[in-house]
């Protein structure tokens, strides 16, 4: 959630990973191949369900689809009622996951549907919201969310099991014979064989929570040694993203183990690392 009163956005740390305004927690998938794979969403407590929505398709939003989904911004989904004043919604289902219906009585645990892609949305996952009595509950603590600090002092947090903060974090390291497409990259397909032959050797990176100044470094080394290292700083803070590096061949590659790395760096402290191994036959 947004615990920020003003015009900026910042999570309940202080940090940067929220929107302006935004009223949920959001559980994103790393690429639509995991969307399409299919990843249940679970109820999160006992209740009755009180509202459904399914049929909207799963597509990413666009200003041009604004009067589209004007007033469903949530996409499909649902909202169960606890009692006691408590409510939770769930956003964003994939079309036609919808496994519940308006007055059922679900437990713990049961099957709501899938994660997707529908709403007001850009990448697949799954908006959830907390209320009591009608108001906006940050799971991550539950006193006033108009403001934020680390650790948040007297404030209670509603997971079971403990969520850990990650303030930034690579999520997919490939290699690739040219610069992919940021589609691919969000679909999970960007990743290709290297040969001997390939145009060229590409390492890249997919992640989320950068924040201005920070920096990304992406290695690979081969048979030979270093191939390429990068030492990229990140302009803007941004909820996702992609970059990558690399060589264009001027002579066959040569045959062997290939190994790639990336370094989230902020402040001069490294905050998320990935490897990924390759092997040129």
């Amino acid at each position: 959630m947004d615990r920020d009163p003003g015009p900026d956005a910042q999570d309940f740390t202080c940090g940067p990973l929220s929107y302006d305004g935004h009223k949920g927690t959001d559980f994103a998938l790393s690429t639509f191949a995991e969307m399409n794979a299919g990843v249940d969403v679970l109820a999160a407590a006992p209740g009755v369900v009180t509202g459904v929505r399914d049929g909207m398709a799963d597509l990413l939003y666009t200003p041009e689809r604004s009067a589209e989904i004007d007033g469903r911004d949530c996409g499909n989904g649902l909202v169960i009622d606890h009692g006691e004043g408590w409510v939770t919604q769930y956003c964003h289902l994939k079309k036609g996951t919808v496994a519940v219906a308006r007055g059922a009585r679900v437990e713990k645990g049961d099957r709501l549907g899938e994660i997707g892609l529908s709403g007001r949305t850009q990448f697949p996952h799954l908006h959830l919201s907390v209320r009591k009595d009608g108001r906006e509950i940050d799971p991550f603590g539950t006193q006033d969310t108009n403001t934020c600090s680390l650790p948040l002092a007297g404030e209670t947090a509603l997971w079971t099991t403990p969520i850990p903060y990650t303030p930034g974090a690579i999520m997919t390291l490939g290699f690739s014979e040219m610069i992919p497409d940021y589609d691919a990259v969000q679909a999970g397909t960007a990743s290709s064989t290297i040969t001997p032959e390939s145009p060229a050797f590409v390492l890249y990176a997919f992640a989320f929570g950068s924040r201005s100044g920070d920096r990304l470094v992406l290695s690979v080394d081969g048979p030979e040694g270093t191939l390429f290292s990068q030492d990229i700083t990140l302009e803007r803070t941004q909820a996702r993203f992609f970059r990558a590096t690399g060589k264009r061949r001027s002579a066959p590659w040569p045959r062997g183990i290939y190994e790639g790395s990336a370094l989230l760096i902020r402040d001069d402290r490294v905050i998320d690392s990935a490897d990924i191994k390759i092997s040129v036959d």
